[in-house]
């Protein structure tokens, strides 16, 4: 566990943020680090929360799931730490969530699958009905791309997408021709690749984490496969990694891109390399999650002008506020938000459109 004023007392309030600093997510724990401390001293600059200083405990969400939540719960035990936010995979998630157990509000960050019924949890991520739905959907009417392949890490959230990947093509008149799923941390994908030339699929939908993305996409490109790849979690991180020369035919949908052209987007860049430097780590999607983790906390503390979960959930339909993806407003404890497609252009993502 890496702390950043760890200790708390009754004029602060300490959050733990849970992001991976290992494993194949572990690519995205700097920048979404990074993130959760500007919005902590933002929101210190402004009066903090409830009239107290906010604090970060960093705690490595890319550690086995049980581990996380052992500490965690430790951690809300003690009094040390009176939140939880940060982005890290649903298999820490479902393990984290039931050990918080209504005590703290828990902020989580990533897109997932959906379904999450904790009344103590908040989720700022996409789901599948307002990301892989109409993305589906417009790759069926601008490209004419119906059949499917899935190359998924083998864990819930790629699982129970895929339950509603059949459901949408089935809705569009599409066909998922081949699933794939395999271990996290897989850096051979010959196998896949091979039955991958068999097929007769147009596209490759992607549901892989980090590094492994990163060494699909290489042998993906070495292969020579041509299939245009989609994924709804690609960040500039993982595009960075895998090379300019693999990234062609390659998309991504997020509710946001560095390269977002808003004023609400590019303020948040100039603000975060103000703060922290040109050579600070790539901002992206996952990373301004760890952002809007912290914003959306302090939105709802301030609201209820409590920490108490129960009032935080019963005050939390219709709150809304303008952040970094634009307006965003809370409905049955998920953010609303834009969602947007993008298509890697090198080693940047070009946004090319609204998917909602």
């Amino acid at each position: 566990m890496v702390s950043v004023g760890a200790t708390s007392s009754p004029e602060t309030l300490t959050v733990a943020l849970v992001v991976p600093l290992q494993g194949p997510a572990g690519i995205f724990g700097p920048s979404c680090e990074l993130c959760a401390r500007l919005a902590v001293e933002e929101v210190n600059q402004d009066h903090g929360v409830l009239g107290r200083e906010v604090r970060l405990v960093v705690v490595d969400g890319g550690a086995p799931p049980h581990q996380v939540a052992d500490e965690v719960d430790a951690l809300l035990s003690a009094g040390t730490v009176q939140a939880v936010t940060g982005w890290h995979i649903s298999a820490v998630r479902e393990v984290v969530a039931p050990r918080i157990a209504g005590r703290a509000p828990y902020v989580y960050t990533p897109l997932y699958e959906g379904g999450e019924r904790a009344p103590w949890v908040f989720l700022t991520g996409e789901t599948p009905g307002r990301q892989l739905r109409p993305a589906l959907s417009w790759f069926a009417a601008e490209l004419g791309v119906r059949r499917w392949a899935i190359v998924g890490d083998d864990y819930v959230w790629p699982r129970r997408s895929a339950r509603a990947i059949r459901s949408y093509l089935d809705a569009l008149g599409g066909e998922l021709c081949a699933e794939f799923f395999v271990g996290l941390g897989t850096q051979d994908f010959d196998q896949v690749l091979d039955q991958l030339k068999r097929s007769d699929c147009d596209g490759v939908l992607m549901l892989l984490v980090g590094d492994d993305a990163v060494a699909f996409n290489r042998a993906f490109a070495r292969a020579g496969l041509d299939q245009i790849r989609f994924s709804p979690l690609m960040d500039e991180n993982m595009l960075l990694a895998t090379g300019a020369d693999s990234t062609r035919g390659l998309f991504a949908a997020a509710g946001y891109f560095e390269s977002l052209p808003t004023i609400d987007s590019l303020d948040f860049g100039a603000r975060y390399h103000g703060r922290f430097g040109p050579d600070a780590p790539v901002l992206n999607s996952l990373g301004e999650s760890c952002y809007e983790g912290v914003r959306l906390f302090t939105e709802l503390a301030r609201r209820a002008d409590s920490l108490d979960v129960r009032r935080m959930t019963a005050l939390s339909d219709g709150l809304g506020y303008d952040g970094p993806r634009g307006p965003v407003e809370v409905r049955d404890r998920h953010l609303r938000q834009r969602v947007f497609l993008a298509a890697a252009d090198g080693l940047q993502f070009d946004v090319i459109h609204r998917l909602c």
